[in-house]
C-alpha cells in the first residue's frame, strides 16, 4: 500500500470510529441522562403529540442511535449515510424549536463529516 492510501485508510479509520462510537455513547446516555437531559432538546410540539413521556421517546431515539453506530462500525459505506441523515434531522428539530442553534450548527457540521465518511467508504469499497 502506498503512502497516499495509508493516509486515506488512517483518515477513514478515524472517521469510522468517531461516527460509530459517538452515536453509541449518545444513544446509551439516552437511558441515563448523565451527559445531559436529552428530552429538553425535543421540539415541544412533537413532545405534546407523543402518547408517552418524552423520556421514553428519547430511549427509542437512543436505540436507533446505538444501532446506527454499530452499522457505521460494521459497514461505514451504509451506516455513515444513516448517521448523516439522523444528524440533519436532529438539527432540523432544533432549528424548528428556535432553541439550541449552536447544537444545530454542530450537528450539521457533524453530518457533513459523516457524509464524507460514507462517500470515502464508497470510493474505497469498505
Amino acid at each position: 500500500m502506498d503512502e497516499k492510501m495509508k493516509t486515506i485508510s488512517g483518515i477513514q479509520t478515524l472517521l469510522k470510529f468517531t461516527y460509530g462510537l459517538i452515536p453509541i455513547v449518545a444513544g446509551a446516555d439516552k437511558f441515563t441522562n448523565l451527559l445531559v437531559d436529552w428530552a429538553k432538546y425535543l421540539h415541544p410540539s412533537l413532545a405534546a403529540m407523543l402518547p408517552f413521556k418524552s423520556s421514553f421517546f428519547m430511549m427509542i431515539v437512543g436505540v436507533i442511535e446505538i444501532v446506527a453506530g454499530i452499522i457505521v462500525l460494521a459497514k461505514p459505506s451504509v451506516g455513515a449515510y444513516i448517521v448523516s441523515a439522523w444528524l440533519v434531522l436532529i438539527a432540523l428539530n432544533l432549528l424548528a424549536s428556535s432553541n439550541y442553534f449552536d447544537v444545530a450548527v454542530r450537528d450539521i457540521a457533524m453530518a457533513i463529516g459523516a457524509f464524507s465518511l460514507a462517500r470515502l467508504s464508497t470510493v474505497t469499497q469498505e
